[in-house]
C-alpha cells in the first residue's frame, strides 16, 4: 500500500501489531485502524484466496478462521469470522488461518477441500474458499459434526452457482451420519432403495446410475494432523503484561486498553468515543453510512467483560461475551437446569439461531447488539419481555437499570449517559408460572434481519389460568423496541381463553398501528403478524397450562401446528442419469461425471480471478461518481474537495474521451460518462483516480453535484399512464382470435407482476486495464463478452480493435449479468488508464454492483384467455410490459425470447402476444439466466392455473391436456419434432409419486388450520439457440506441441459453467487422447476473433461444434503417420508431422444451420432445437406468518446424452435454487424516486442452505440423443430455470386451501415473488380482516412495484 508522508508522520505515537498469518509472524509497525484484515491480506500480503463478496459480512467469501488464546479460562479458541468485517488492529495476539494456510494443489490438499472439489460443489468457486474455511473451522472445534452442525455452520455463506446440494453432500462424509453407503444397505434408508426410481421397471435401471463422486476416493481426515497454534504467539501471550495498546491512523485512533479502569477512564475522557467489539454494525456504519469515528475503543479482551457469572436469579454475562458464546452457555444451562428456569433462556437461544449467520455470531457482542439500540433487533424484545437487568458503569461507579420501556430513549438510542458503558446483563430465570416465548419473521429462515420481531411473557397465579402479568415486547413496529402496555393492562386479571384473545386482537390492531409510509414498508403485513404472533402465543401458552394441570380448554388439533417451532430436517437427495455404453474406452471422458477442472484451485484458493492479479508497480486504482438522482439535468460538478484529500491522481470526465462518449451492446444509445443529463441513479458521471481503493472511494463521495432534477419515470404502471415506451412494440399471432373466443365455453381476465432480479454473482464487476505501446489497451476483464468488450474500449479511444486485447482467465460467476453491462465499467477505466498512460483497477463494491448494472427485466402480464369445458384453451390474447430501464441494451431480445415462450409447453391453436418495452429511469436491465423466456412461461403457468381453478379441476389435469405433442406447432410455426416433454411428464410423475402425494397433501389440509400444504407439477420447453442470427457462430484455435500436449481456445468463457470442462472432454473424445494432456488457458481476443458472449445456453453446442472441426482437421492431419506407424503413440505421431513440416495448428468454425426467424412474416427457423423439463414441487405455509418450507422437488430433465452429468446435473439444480429465489424470495425494493433500497446481501436475500427442498430428486431423461447438438447432447444453463415456478406454484395451491377455509375460492391475483408478506396477506382469516389493508393516498410509500 502506498502511503503518504503525512500519514506516516501522524502514527508515530503507534504500538507494534503482532500477528500470526497461517503460522508466519507479522509485525506491523504502522497499522492503519481504518483497514480491514481482507484487505490486509490481499493487498499487503498477496494472499488473494480470501475474496470480497459484499464487504458487509452477509456473503461468507471472505471467511478465515481466527484463534486465540484466552488467559482468563486459558482456553484455545478457533473459530470462522468475516475478514472483511474484522479490524486488522483488533488482531494483536491472534493466529488467522486462510484458504491457502491448510493446503494446496501444490502441497498437499486438506480433506475439506478434496471433498467439495471432487463432490462437485465448486462451480464458479469464487464463494468456495469461505465455505471451505468454514468447515475448516467446525472441524477444528468438533471433528465429528452431526449434519445440523455442519448446517449451522454454513448459515452466514452463500453460493450462487451449484444450489448447495453438492456441497452438503461431500461434506457430509465427515458427519456422524457420513456419506453414502455405496449400496451396501444402510439401515434407515439407503438412497438406492428409497424410492428414488418409483414406477421404473428394473430393465430400465439397467443403465441408470446416481453416483456422482465416490467417497471411497477421498483422502481420510485425521483431525491430529492439523496446524498447530504458532508455539511462539503462545510464549509471547503467556509473556506480556496485556499492555493497553494504541494505533494512530490518518483519520483515526484505536484505543486498546487491558484493564476495566483504564476502559472507563478512557470513556470519560473520549465520550463521544464508539465502542467497538466484533465491528459488526460499526463496520457497517462506516463502510456504507460513511460515518466517521475520530477514536475508536476496543474493550474486547477485557476480563471483566467477558466473563459468565451464574447468581441466584439468573446469569450474568459480560458484555462483550459474544453471541455463540451465550448461545453455548445457555445450552448448557438449559439441559442441566428444571425446564421452568428455562423459559428465558429458550427463547434467547431460539432467536439466536437465526440471528446474522456464524461467522457474525462469533464476533459480535451481546452488548453490542443491546447498545445498538436497532428496532429490528432480534434479542432486544426477549430481553425486554424478561425485564433483563443491565449494568452501567462509568468512572464514578456503576447502577443496575432494567431493560423496560424507558430504556430505548428514541431511534437508535439508548438511556445511557454518554460516558457510561454497559458492563454486564443478567438473563434471568423463568418462575413456575412464568411462559415465554419469542417470534422472529423474515423474508428468509437464515441470515436474515427481522421483519417483525416480538418476545411475550405472561405469569400466572399459581394453579390458575388468572394473567398475574404479562409482558408483550416488539421489534420492526416503531422506531425503537417497545413494550406493548395498553393491551398488557387490560389484560391483566382476565383468564386465558377465547375471549381474551378476542380483547387481545382487538386491542393490538388499535395500538400496533403504523403509518403507511414507514421505513420498511409492508404495513399491513407486520400489523397483521403483531396479531399472529400474539395468537400462536397464546395457543402454546394453553397448551403449557394444561401440562401443569391447569383446567384450560383444549387446543385442537388442527390448530397445533400453529404452536410448532420450526426444526430444519437434513436436506436428503437422489441424483439419476444414464451410465455410458460399457464398452466405452476409459480414456473417452464424454458422458462421464468428470469434476470441473478448475475444482481443486477453487478450493484452495489458488485459482485467479481478475482481482487476483497481482498489483503492478505502478498501478492506481479507480472509484466511480455516479448520479443521485433518476432524471435530472447537471448543473455543476465541484472536484475541489476530492482533489485535495490524500492519494488522489486526478479526476475522469467525459471531456477526456478520446474517441466517442457512445455507446451500447446493440444500439449506441448510452454513454460512457453523463453528459449534461442523468437518467437514472447511479449513472455514470466520472471516476476518480487514487493510489489506493479506500482513497479513490472516499474522494469520489467528496465531489459535489449540483442537478435540476426532472420528473422520473419509475414503474411499469407509470410508463403505461406517461405512454413512455422504446420502439418497436413486438406481436406475435397465429390461427384466429376472434373466432377462439367464439368457440370458447368460458373466458377469464387476469394480471400479474413478477419482480425484477439481481444476478448476485459472487464476483462483482472488475476490470483491470494496462496501457501498452502504440496505443495498445491489454484489459482483464470479468466478462462474457470479450469480444463487444473489445469493440467498445476501441470505440471510446478511438483506436481500431487490433489494438485492443481483452483477456478473461475465469469470472465469479455471470448468469448474464456481465453479457453486456460489464462494458459500462471497462471503457471507463480504459480511458482512465489511457490519460495517464499507467495500469488500472476497479472491482465495484457489492452495494455499486446492484446500483449501477440493472438485473431482470420486471415484467407485468395481462391476458385474457378462452377455454372449453373440458379444460382445452383455444384461445389467449396476452401483453407483456417490461421495466427496461434508461437504455434499450438487450431488451428487445428479452422480449422477443419472452413471446417466444408465451404459451410455454401448451398448444394454444389461436394466440396473440405482444411485448411492450417500457422507458423508465431506473439503471438500464438485461441479460439474466432465461433471458425472458422464464417471465414469459411464468404468465402462461398464471392462466392455466386461473383455468384450472375456475373450472374446479385439478391444475395438473388441465396441464397435461393442454401439452404440446409430437408434431404440433408453435406460435412461430416451428414444428416440434423430437419432442420429450410427455416422457418428462409421466417419469416426473412416477418419481415424485404425485397420485399418492397429491392424497395425502389433500389428507394434511383437512387436518390442519393454520399450516396447509400444496403441490404443483410445472413443465418447461425452452428454445435453444441466440435469437439474432448472427451470433449463432463460434470459433475455436486448437495447438498440438512437439511433446504432445494441447491448448485449446475458443470463444467461450467460463463463469462456472463447466464450458472448459466440457471443451476439454470434446477435444480428448475426437483426438482420441487423455483428458490430462488437453489444457486451455483463458479465453482472449488475440487468438479467437469475433466472438459470442457466452450466453443463451448455447456455448457448449457451438464452441464444442467448433473445436470438433478442428480437432478433426488435425486427426486429418495426422492420418498418414498413424497409418505408417500403427503401433506408435500419439507422441510418436505429433513428432513424426512436425519433423515432416506438417501445422500442427488449426482453426475450427461452426454455424447453426438452418436458422432465421422474421417477425414481420411470422416465418423461418426460430431455434435449433428445444431443450424440454418437468418439475412437481410440494411446499407447507404457515398461513399465520407466510412463510414456507420447501419439501419436496422432482426434476425430470431431458439434456440429451450428458457430456458431462455431474456438470448438468450441478446446472440443473443450480439454476432451479436460482429460479426459487426468482418466484419466493429476491425482492428489489425502488423508492418512489427511482433510488435501489436493497443494495447488498443484508437487505437483498438469495436463497441460502436452508432453502433447499428437504427431498431433491433429479433425474436425467434417458435414451433422448439430440442429433443438432455435439454428441447428442443437449443446452442446460437456462432451461432448468423456470421448473422452480412449480414451487411458486405448490405455494399458490396451499394458499387456495387456506382462503378456502374463509369461503374464498376461484382464482385470485399472485404476484410474483411469493414472498412471505404475500403469502401472508392472500391468506384471509379472521386476523387480516382486523387490520384494514392501506388504501393508496396521499402518502409516499416507502417503495414501489416496479
Amino acid at each position: 500500500m502506498n502511503r503518504t508522508m503525512a500519514s506516516t508522520e501522524t502514527r508515530s505515537g503507534s504500538d507494534e501489531l503482532v500477528f500470526f498469518v497461517n503460522g508466519q509472524k507479522v509485525v506491523e509497525k504502522n497499522p492503519d485502524p481504518e483497514m480491514s484484515l481482507l484487505t490486509y491480506l490481499r493487498r499487503k500480503l498477496g494472499l488473494t484466496g480470501t475474496k470480497q463478496g459484499c464487504a458487509e459480512g452477509g456473503c461468507g467469501a471472505c471467511t478465515v478462521m481466527l484463534s486465540r488464546y484466552q488467559t482468563h479460562t486459558q482456553q484455545l479458541l478457533h473459530y470462522a469470522a468475516n475478514a472483511c468485517l474484522i479490524p486488522l488492529c483488533s488482531l494483536n495476539l491472534f493466529a488467522v488461518t486462510t484458504v491457502e494456510g491448510i493446503g494446496s494443489v501444490a502441497r498437499k490438499l486438506h480433506p475439506v477441500q478434496e471433498r467439495i472439489a471432487k463432490a462437485h460443489g465448486s462451480q464458479c468457486g469464487f464463494c468456495t474458499p469461505g465455505i471451505v474455511m468454514s468447515m475448516y473451522a467446525l472441524l477444528r472445534n468438533n471433528p465429528t459434526p452431526k449434519m445440523a452442525d455442519v448446517e449451522e455452520a454454513f448459515q452466514g455463506n452463500l453460493c450462487r452457482c451449484t444450489g448447495y446440494r453438492p456441497i452438503l453432500e461431500g461434506y457430509k462424509t465427515f458427519t456422524v451420519e457420513g456419506g453414502c453407503c455405496g449400496g451396501k444397505g444402510r439401515e434407515n434408508g439407503c438412497c438406492m432403495t428409497n424410492g428414488d426410481g418409483a414406477g421404473m421397471t428394473s430393465e430400465d435401471k439397467l443403465d441408470e446410475t446416481s453416483f456422482l463422486f465416490d467417497a471411497a476416493d477421498f483422502a481420510p481426515f485425521d483431525p491430529t494432523q492439523e496446524v498447530i497454534f504458532p508455539p511462539e504467539l503462545m510464549l509471547l501471550i503467556k509473556k506480556q503484561v496485556s499492555p493497553s495498546l494504541c494505533f494512530h491512523g490518518a483519520r483515526m485512533v484505536w484505543l486498546q486498553p487491558s484493564s476495566l479502569e483504564e476502559f472507563l477512564e478512557l470513556k470519560w475522557k473520549h465520550p463521544d468515543a464508539r465502542v467497538v467489539v466484533g465491528n459488526t454494525e460499526v463496520g457497517i456504519e462506516v463502510k456504507f453510512k460513511n460515518m466517521l469515528y475520530p477514536v475508536v475503543l476496543a474493550p474486547t479482551l477485557i476480563p471483566e467483560l467477558n466473563t459468565v457469572t451464574h447468581t441466584e436469579d439468573g446469569i450474568v454475562f459480560g458484555a462483550a461475551c459474544t453471541l455463540s458464546q451465550v448461545g453455548a452457555v445457555l445450552r448448557q444451562a438449559v439441559s442441566a437446569l428444571p425446564p421452568h428456569q428455562n423459559e428465558v433462556f429458550l427463547a434467547v437461544l431460539e432467536q439466536l439461531r437465526w440471528f446474522a449467520g456464524q461467522q457474525i455470531r462469533n464476533v459480535a457482542a451481546v452488548g453490542g447488539n443491546i447498545m445498538t439500540a436497532s428496532p429490528i433487533s432480534d434479542l432486544n424484545p426477549v430481553f425486554m419481555a424478561a425485564g433483563c437487568k443491565l449494568t452501567l458503569m462509568d468512572k464514578d461507579g456503576s447502577r443496575q437499570v432494567q431493560m423496560d420501556d424507558g430504556f430505548f430513549t428514541g431511534y437508535r438510542k439508548t438511556a445511557l449517559r454518554p460516558q457510561e458503558i454497559l458492563v454486564s446483563i443478567e438473563i434471568p430465570y423463568s418462575k413456575k408460572t412464568q411462559f415465554i416465548s419469542a417470534f422472529k419473521q423474515s423474508s428468509r429462515r437464515e441470515d436474515d434481519i427481522s421483519i417483525v420481531t416480538a418476545a411475550m411473557s405472561v405469569t400466572f397465579s399459581l394453579g390458575t389460568n388468572i394473567v398475574e402479568d404479562l409482558r408483550m415486547s416488539y421489534g420492526g413496529m416503531a422506531a425503537t423496541t417497545v413494550l406493548v402496555k395498553k393491551t398488557a393492562d387490560r389484560l391483566l386479571g382476565r383468564c386465558w381463553e377465547e375471549e381474551l384473545l378476542e380483547e387481545a386482537c382487538y386491542s393490538l390492531a388499535q395500538e400496533m398501528t403504523l403509518d403507511p409510509s414507514v421505513p420498511g414498508g409492508m404495513v399491513t403485513y407486520r400489523q397483521t403478524l403483531a396479531l399472529s404472533f400474539f395468537y400462536k402465543f397464546y395457543l402454546t401458552v394453553l397448551q403449557k397450562l394444561r401440562l401443569q394441570g391447569v383446567a384450560v380448554e383444549e387446543v385442537g388439533s388442527e390448530c397445533l401446528s400453529a404452536t410448532e417451532i420450526y426444526h430444519p430436517q437434513t436436506p436428503s437427495s437422489v441424483q439419476v442419469y444414464q451410465a455410458v455404453p460399457e464398452a466405452q474406452s476409459q480414456d473417452d471422458v464424454v458422458g462421464r461425471p468428470m469434476m470441473h477442472l478448475s475444482a481443486l484451485k477453487q478450493a484452495t484458493g489458488e485459482a485467479i480471478y481478475c482481482d487476483d492479479v497481482p498489483l503492478y508497480e505502478n498501478e492506481l486504482y479507480l472509484s466511480l461518481i455516479t448520479s443521485s438522482k433518476a432524471h435530472a439535468r447537471i448543473i455543476s460538478i465541484d472536484t475541489s474537495a476530492a482533489e485535495r484529500l490524500p492519494g488522489v491522481i486526478c479526476c475522469v470526465f467525459a471531456a477526456d474521451i478520446p474517441g466517442s462518449n457512445a455507446t451500447g451492446p446493440i444500439e449506441y444509445d448510452e454513454t460512457v460518462f453523463a453528459d449534461s443529463q442523468v437518467t437514472c441513479v447511479g449513472h455514470i458521471i466520472g471516476a476518480v483516480v487514487a493510489d489506493t481503493q479506500l482513497h479513490a472511494q472516499r474522494a469520489a463521495k467528496a465531489v459535489k453535484i449540483q442537478y435540476e432534477e426532472l420528473e422520473p419515470v419509475i414503474t411499469i404502471q407509470e410508463a403505461i399512464a406517461t405512454k413512455s415506451f422504446y420502439q418497436p412494440t413486438r406481436t406475435l399471432q397465429k390461427g384466429d382470435l376472434e373466432a377462439g373466443f367464439k368457440q370458447a365455453d368460458h373466458t377469464l381476465e387476469g394480471e400479474m407482476h413478477i419482480g425484477g432480479q439481481e444476478h448476485f454473482y459472487l464476483e462483482t464487476n472488475v476490470t483491470l486495464a494496462v496501457p501498452r505501446e502504440d496505443g495498445e489497451m491489454e484489459l482483464f476483464v470479468s466478462t462474457q463478452s470479450p469480444s463487444k468488450t473489445q469493440a467498445l474500449v476501441a470505440k471510446v479511444l478511438g483506436v481500431a480493435s487490433n489494438r485492443v486485447v481483452v483477456r478473461v482467465k475465469r469470472m465469479g460467476g455471470g448468469f448474464g449479468g456481465k453479457e453486456s453491462r460489464t462494458t459500462m465499467l471497462s471503457t471507463v477505466v480504459a480511458v482512465a488508464a489511457n490519460k495517464l498512460q499507467r495500469p488500472i483497477r476497479c472491482m465495484l463494491d457489492r452495494d455499486e454492483d446492484m446500483l449501477i448494472t440493472g438485473g431482470r427485466h420486471p415484467f407485468y402480464g395481462k391476458y385474457k384467455v378462452g377455454f372449453l369445458n373440458s379444460g382445452h384453451v383455444v384461445a389467449l390474447d396476452v401483453s407483456y410490459f417490461s421495466n427496461v430501464g434508461n437504455s434499450m441494451d438487450l431488451s428487445l431480445s428479452v422480449m422477443e425470447r419472452a413471446l417466444f415462450h408465451m404459451e410455454n409447453s401448451y398448444n394454444v391453436p389461436n394466440i396473440r402476444g405482444r411485448g411492450f418495452l417500457c422507458r423508465t429511469n431506473l439503471p438500464s436491465n438485461t441479460a439474466f439466466r432465461g433471458f425472458g423466456g422464464p417471465q414469459g412461461m411464468m404468465i402462461a403457468e398464471s392462466w392455466i392455473t386461473d383455468v384450472a381453478q375456475s373450472l374446479r379441476r385439478p391444475a395438473e389435469e388441465v396441464r397435461r391436456l393442454n401439452l404440446y405433442m409430437e408434431g404440433d406447432t408453435t406460435p412461430y410455426n416451428q414444428i416440434l419434432d423430437q419432442l420429450t416433454l410427455d416422457r418428462c411428464w409421466e417419469e416426473c410423475l412416477s418419481r415424485s409419486e404425485y397420485q399418492q402425494r397429491r392424497a395425502a397433501v389433500d389428507l394434511y389440509n383437512s387436518q390442519n388450520r393454520w399450516t396447509k400444504r400444496g403441490l404443483a407439477i410445472v413443465p418447461t420447453k425452452f428454445g435453444i439457440s441466440f435469437t439474432s442470427l448472427f451470433l449463432n457462430q463460434a470459433g475455436a484455435l486448437v495447438h498440438i506441441y512437439t511433446d504432445g500436449s494441447v491448448l485449446l481456445t475458443h470463444g467461450g468463457t467460463e463463469m462456472g459453467q463447466g464450458l472448459h470442462t466440457k471443451m476439454v472432454q470434446v477435444a480428448s473424445r475426437v483426438l482420441g487422447i487423455p483428458y490430462s494432456r488437453i489444457h486451455i488457458s483463458e479465453t482472449s481476443t488475440n487468438t479467437v476473433p469475433n466472438t459470442s458472449p457466452t450466453a443463451a445456453s448455447a456455448s457448449s453446442d457451438l464452441n464444442g461444434a467448433a473445436l470438433q472441426n478442428a480437432c478433426e482437421v488435425l486427426i486429418k492431419r495426422l492420418e498418414p503417420y498413424k497409418t505408417k506407424n500403427p503401433k506408435g503413440s500419439w507422441e510418436d505421431w505429433v513428432s513424426a508431422a512436425y519433423f515432416d513440416r506438417v501445422s500442427l495448428s488449426a482453426n475450427g468454425f461452426y454455424r447453426t444451420p438452418d436458422l432465421g426467424y422474421d417477425f414481420e412474416s411470422n416465418s423461418g427457423r426460430a431455434f435449433g432445437y428445444f431443450t424440454y423439463g418437468v418439475a412437481c414441487s410440494e411446499v407447507e405455509i404457515d398461513c399465520l406468518t407466510g412463510t414456507h418450507k420447501n419439501l419436496n422437488s422432482t426434476i425430470v430433465m431431458d439434456v440429451g446424452h450428458s457430456l458431462n452429468p455431474a456438470i448438468d446435473i450441478g446446472q440443473v439444480e443450480g439454476a432451479f435454487m436460482q429460479g426459487l429465489g426468482l418466484f419466493t424470495l429476491e425482492e428489489l425494493h425502488y423508492s418512489p424516486r427511482g433510488v435501489l433500497l436493497t443494495r447488498g446481501p443484508g437487505t437483498y436475500k438469495i436463497p441460502a442452505f436452508g432453502d433447499i427442498p428437504t427431498k431433491l430428486t433429479v433425474s436425467l431423461l434417458r435414451d433422448a440423443p439430440n442429433d443438432k447438438a455435439i454428441f447428442a447432447s443437449k443446452a442446460v444453463g437456462e432451461p432448468p430455470l423456470f421448473l422452480a415456478a412449480s414451487v411458486f406454484y405448490a405455494i399458490k395451491d396451499a394458499i387456495s386451501a387456506s382462503r378456502a377455509e374463509s369461503g374464498l375460492v376461484g382464482p385470485f391475483r399472485l404476484d410474483s415473488p411469493a414472498s412471505t408478506e404475500r403469502i401472508r396477506n392472500a391468506c384471509s382469516d379472521r386476523f387480516t380482516k382486523l387490520v384494514p389493508a392501506v388504501a393508496p393516498g396521499n402518502f409516499t410509500p416507502w417503495s414501489v412495484q416496479v
